[in-house]
């Protein structure tokens, strides 16, 4: 979430990398410009940063540059369910740095969102053409309702090594490994500052409650926090071992 989020990122992530041995890294990137979408100045950052692949949702347009940009890096996701004319790519097959492939598919919810194609038989459709070519699938979930997140999270247990929600901004704590070796959160939380309520002003979410008038949100500043998940994955099944939930705050 904007420049404290960048910030935090590049504080936290390279460390983390290093003392736990991280393989591959996945973040959502659609409010890392400004705190509403993305563009090419700082996609090349972050992907400089230690992150591997970029995934978004509703917002990766706010920036109209995102547009041209898009089709252009293949590290940048948008959700595979928008229509097919629509530009960039919704999944990506990559290799970890230990040579392991790995699918990253990134998928919007619809439940108070957009109405893009169904979630549940986009991901039927796209799954097994990324098991053509990786045992490890990461599944960026991008979804406002918990229910939709819940749902779909059981929908694809066995079928997919994870399906991390992501949207709310709110890291909850319902982290889980699913019967069949599905690794499960509905919200992964928000990398941005901590002092707002939801990486934006405090006084200007508050003031549209208290008055119903639409306002310009613009990126708190302060303090950052780092929230993420760490997987441990089983590379020849595909199955998570494991599912740890952080959050890191910075000075």
């Amino acid at each position: 979430m904007g420049k404290p989020g960048r910030k935090a990122v590049r504080e936290g992530v390279p460390d983390l990398v290093n003392k736990l041995k991280i393989d591959f890294v996945i973040a959502n990137a659609e409010n890392a410009a400004g705190g509403f979408g993305i563009t090419k100045s700082v996609g090349e950052e972050l992907l400089t940063l230690g992150i591997d692949v970029l995934t978004s949702g509703n917002h990766i347009w706010d920036k109209k540059e995102a547009v041209n940009y898009i089709p252009k890096e293949n590290r940048l996701l948008r959700p595979a369910n928008y229509p097919a004319e629509v530009p960039g790519a919704g999944s990506i097959v990559m290799s970890t740095a230990r040579g392991e492939k790995i699918a990253i598919l990134n998928i919007s919810g619809r439940v108070f969102m957009n109405q893009l194609d169904c979630p549940f038989k986009t991901a039927e459709k796209e799954i097994p053409l990324l098991k053509e070519h990786a045992n490890i699938i990461i599944v960026d979930f991008h979804a406002e309702a918990t229910s939709e997140k819940s749902a779909i999270g059981w929908f694809l247990d066995g079928k997919v090594s994870a399906v991390i929600g992501t949207h709310t901004h709110v890291q909850t704590a319902d982290e889980k490994i699913l019967p069949k070796g599905t690794a499960f959160i509905s919200d992964v939380g928000m990398t941005g500052p901590a002092d707002s309520i939801i990486g934006v002003k405090k006084e200007q979410i508050i003031n549209k409650f208290l008055t119903g008038i639409p306002c310009r949100f613009e990126t708190a500043k302060g303090t950052p926090i780092l929230s993420c998940v760490v997987l441990e994955i089983n590379t020849k099944t595909g199955e998570s071992v494991s599912i740890q939930r952080l959050q890191l705050n910075f000075s």
